[in-house]
């Protein structure tokens, strides 16, 4: 039984020579000819077809589109023109960036054709759930002559998110305060801001600007162009050792940040930097199935993804009644979720009153017996310090470098930094 194809090359220099290949491939038929993604979505959507055959070129071709393929068990190949001799940064990288496994010359011989379509539906969608294919982009040819070594090997950059319930914790203040921390002891730091609800690292760091950085990374990442140096550029360097993705200016511009785009940022991330820093939003819920008979937009899916891809996910809450029931829920909520996560718990705004007289011991009992976990950071209230870093626009160090929660998030990255292997001298 022939395996139903569709075929998407409007407009290609080699459109009538592929049709007649295709038409002769053993084992496959064309059910539809489609002119963009947007009809390959809908065709796709009809349950016509298992595989995809498309040009380099399609119009408005993305990772997200590909991992939506793959989510529907539809295999995704790729005809590109046969001068193309796969070198960095073509079209062929380009394509594999995106997800799509197999990638064909346009010249291809009608056997080989039906043989790599067939393959490819026998092997299904790819397991990974990322879509950075290759693994991690080697440096551009003109940085490539940098005499001094890397203080840490390449492509092992550990992913740190910070999260936290709702109600306002204190998530991008540690986040913040974290990466700041840890670019002082001279660990080149990336940060972003994926908090799709309302992100405010730019506004707390003092870069007032409309650009999301994050944003123009996730679109470069979707059309596959997205390589070290240009996520570097899409980043801002506000310290020394300290890079800064900024987020979304409004929050209905969620829909800019889709999850194959941001898998794909972490994995370049992780290249880029020994350790990023992402500052994610507090709500977890992915219940848009319920809602959509089709596939759903994911306003959630950044974090989600995020968190599943973090090597480490650093959970806070306050330490009030409210505060600690709100952390406790999330930790077996986060566990549901990802249940191969690595936290790390952060209780914040601990103060005398709230939880008695010795509210360190409350709160560590209380995690302890409700949640199964010992708290990493208990961190002081200390709002004058906070208020004096956010009217300046600096971090903690900069603006309150002796306050006692300063202190406590200095013992907190230095905890995180001994994790980090440097490379072999």
């Amino acid at each position: 039984m022939s395996i139903p194809v569709l075929l998407a090359i409007t407009g290609a220099p080699w459109e009538a020579d592929v049709v007649r290949r295709t038409e002769r491939a053993p084992g496959i038929r064309v059910v539809r000819r489609c002119v963009d993604i947007a009809d390959v979505m809908a065709a796709a959507a009809s349950g016509q077809a298992r595989a995809v055959l498309l040009a380099d070129d399609l119009p408005r071709l993305s990772s997200d589109a590909v991992a939506g393929l793959h989510a529907r068990g539809i295999a995704v190949l790729a005809l590109v023109d046969p001068t193309e001799n796969g070198a960095p940064f073509g079209a062929e990288d380009r394509l594999s960036r995106m997800g799509i496994e197999r990638i064909l010359p346009a010249d291809v011989s009608p056997t080989d054709l039906g043989r790599a379509v067939t393959d490819a539906v026998d092997a299904g969608p790819p397991i990974s759930t990322a879509h950075f294919a290759g693994g991690f982009v080697p440096l551009a040819p003109e940085t490539t002559g940098t005499t001094q070594a890397p203080a840490y090997p390449q492509g092992s950059g550990r992913l740190i998110a910070v999260w936290g319930p709702t109600g306002a914790p204190g998530r991008t203040t540690v986040a913040v305060n974290l990466a700041c921390e840890l670019s002082a002891r001279g660990v080149p730091t990336l940060l972003a801001d994926a908090d799709v609800y309302g992100g405010t690292v730019a506004q707390m760091l003092g870069m007032l600007d409309e650009t999301s950085g994050l944003a123009a990374a996730a679109r470069s990442a979707s059309n596959g162009s997205l390589d070290l140096v240009t996520l570097a550029k899409h980043a801002r360097q506000v310290e020394p050792h300290l890079l800064v993705l900024t987020g979304l200016s409004r929050a209905d511009r969620w829909t800019e940040l889709r999850p194959a785009a941001i898998e794909s940022i972490w994995s370049a991330a992780r290249t880029l930097a020994p350790v990023t820093v992402v500052d994610v939003g507090f709500c977890i819920e992915t219940d848009e199935e319920i809602s959509f008979d089709s596939l759903a937009p994911r306003r959630n899916g950044a974090t989600v993804s995020t968190l599943e891809e973090a090597d480490e996910v650093i959970v806070v809450g306050t330490a009030d009644p409210v505060g600690l029931t709100r952390l406790i829920r999330a930790v077996h909520e986060l566990r549901a979720v990802v249940p191969s996560v690595n936290l790390r718990v952060v209780v914040n705004r601990v103060r005398s009153g709230a939880l008695g007289s010795s509210p360190s011991e409350a709160a560590a009992v209380a995690l302890g017996q409700y949640a199964g976990v010992e708290p990493a950071a208990l961190l002081p209230y200390d709002l004058s310090a906070v208020d004096t870093a956010i009217a300046h626009g600096r971090s903690l160090a900069e603006a309150a470098k002796s306050s006692k929660l300063r202190k406590s998030l200095q013992q907190l990255a230095a905890a995180v930094a001994e994790e980090l292997t440097p490379a072999p001298v």
